[in-house]
């Protein structure tokens, strides 16, 4: 269980933003942060880069930008190294000071298939600068397998550092972490592989271990599952389970006592329901997303219902 080429990257604040679009007052930030520095985490993805002319500050909160003197503001330069996340096609390329001038140490660069030539462009920007670089390719249990292939063969020829595994709807099996783990190995020789999970059947914890298993070094975490949806493997087992000898798991208890609990109450991510069934069907969570805020408003629709609309049933069948 013990690996030290294991790097744990907490993304509570970013993928967690996707629940209350970045809202998170500062204090907050720096709290977690913090704690995951005293805890021993890796990485801390605290939020994105997007550019402002798309993504107006006055409708999300700061993490949504990952301003420099926003993140200096609850961060500081440690062990614990601080990632950014950017979205091909939403990202301001002048946003990027060089690395030497930044408290950012990783950009993770999110991409869907159909436009990796647009993500090596800005992973070649970012690594000009100075900087660290994954490739992150979204959705990838909706792809042609050899589109898949021909984009990882392009990955191949670049100087991306790690490459991620993402299971975007929580749709994966072991079974498909096995296959897909040899094949991005087999198709990336000598690149590093990450692994980003998400909960919707409950499995993000295990496919994770999957993924360890099979020679993946870099794993996602968000404390007590804090993310989209169904939200994502969690930092506190990710902890306990890799029994390195500099994590600690009481500051990351102590993040969850004092925001998480209360925070899950209201905004509702992790296992429900319409996830769960977005999830199996290996759909995007939008429609499930939509069904969870309408209860929280009282105007829930029945849920079998809900799995009809999902699975194309005419409601007099």
């Amino acid at each position: 269980m013990y690996r030290p080429q294991i790097k744990v990257v907490d993304c509570t604040i970013r993928d967690g933003g996707l629940m209350n679009n970045w809202q998170f007052p500062k204090s907050m930030v720096k709290d977690v942060f913090h704690g995951l520095a005293e805890a021993g985490v890796d990485y801390v993805e605290m939020g994105y880069r997007v550019d402002k002319k798309m993504f107006s500050p006055k409708e999300f909160g700061p993490w949504r930008f990952c301003d420099e003197e926003d993140l200096r503001e609850v961060a500081y330069e440690c062990d614990t190294k601080i990632s950014v996340m950017c979205d091909v096609g939403r990202t301001d390329y002048d946003a990027f000071l060089p690395a030497s001038e930044s408290i950012v140490k990783l950009f993770r660069v999110a991409t869907y298939v159909k436009e990796i030539d647009k993500a090596i462009h800005l992973i070649n920007h970012i690594k000009a600068l100075g900087y660290m670089v994954t490739c992150n390719i979204m959705a990838v249990s909706t792809n042609l397998e050899p589109d898949l292939d021909e984009a990882l063969d392009q990955l191949a020829k670049t100087d991306v550092d790690v490459v991620y595994l993402v299971d975007s709807f929580g749709y994966f099996y072991s079974e498909q972490i096995h296959y897909l783990a040899d094949k991005y190995h087999e198709r990336l020789p000598g690149k590093t592989l990450g692994i980003h999970c998400h909960d919707n059947q409950r499995l993000a914890f295990a496919n994770t271990i999957e993924g360890i298993i099979k020679n993946i070094n870099f794993v996602d975490g968000s404390i007590f599952g804090m993310g989209r949806g169904g939200g994502n493997c969690t930092t506190e087992l990710l902890l306990a389970f890799l029994k390195n000898p500099k994590f600690r798991l009481a500051p990351v208890l102590a993040l969850i006592e004092k925001y998480f609990i209360s925070m899950q109450q209201e905004l509702k991510w992790g296992y429900e329901l319409p996830f769960m069934l977005t999830g199996a069907l290996n759909k995007h969570p939008r429609p499930a997303l939509a069904y969870v805020k309408a209860g929280i408003e009282g105007k829930q629709q029945d849920i079998v219902d809900f799995y009809n609309e999902l699975v194309g049933v005419d409601d007099a069948v």
